[in-house]
């Protein structure tokens, strides 16, 4: 053996000249290995393209913080066993509606007693009379509730749980106080316990708002 012959080579291989054989590695492992690692992010940057796109079409459902996923809170005790909070009704209470009445039949008395029957029920009590020209003999249902435009969904809301089937219109006035002409179908008030628990539906909190979330 030639003490040119690299070890290991059992004589194979005899160096002549200045002709070396090559010990490093192939560039055929460098490729293959290459191919892995760049195949590693590849897979890992789809995956992680992957979860973003969930998240949109999901609505999310918390934030990432350094990593990590935190849940949005939510609002109302919801997810807590919890009723929601309340949501208080911008109504007023019968005290604080004043009510002019007027009769608009040719029957007499009807405004005095439909009047001394809507103070005892606790609203507050205006003019009473018969109904002006523009009404009178005109109104064919049981009645009919004029107010502000503001007051159409507020005092008039209100006064109509004590009158079923009135009719409800906006005029051009500019204060509080509401109207109610009595119509020729008119034979009663609602019943007073009718009215009463109509009246507390309306005035009552609301339990049944959605919960809300905030992130």
């Amino acid at each position: 053996m030639s003490m040119l012959t690299p070890p290991g080579m059992g004589g194979q291989y005899r160096i002549t000249g200045d002709k070396y054989p090559r010990m490093r590695p192939s560039r055929r492992r460098g490729r293959l290995v290459a191919a892995a690692v760049a195949s590693a992010a590849v897979l890992g940057l789809l995956g992680w393209g992957t979860v973003q796109l969930i998240d949109v079409f999901t609505g999310g459902g918390g934030t990432t913080t350094a990593g990590r996923t935190t849940g949005c809170r939510t609002e109302a005790g919801a997810g807590t066993g919890q009723a929601p909070a309340a949501q208080a009704k911008s109504l007023p209470a019968p005290g604080r509606i004043t009510v002019n009445v007027y009769n608009a039949t040719p029957r007499s008395g009807l405004a005095k007693k439909t009047a001394d029957e809507l103070r005892r029920r606790g609203f507050r009590i205006g003019k009473v009379g018969n109904a002006t020209k523009e009404y009178d003999k005109k109104v064919k249902g049981p009645g009919l509730l004029l107010g502000s435009p503001a007051a159409q969904d507020t005092s008039l809301r209100v006064l109509a749980t004590q009158l079923s089937g009135a009719s409800l219109r906006a005029d051009a006035r500019k204060g509080g106080e509401v109207d109610l002409v009595i119509g020729d179908a008119f034979k009663a008030l609602t019943r007073q316990q009718t009215a009463d628990k109509a009246v507390t539906t309306l005035t009552a909190p609301d339990t049944k708002a959605p919960a809300k979330k905030a992130c």
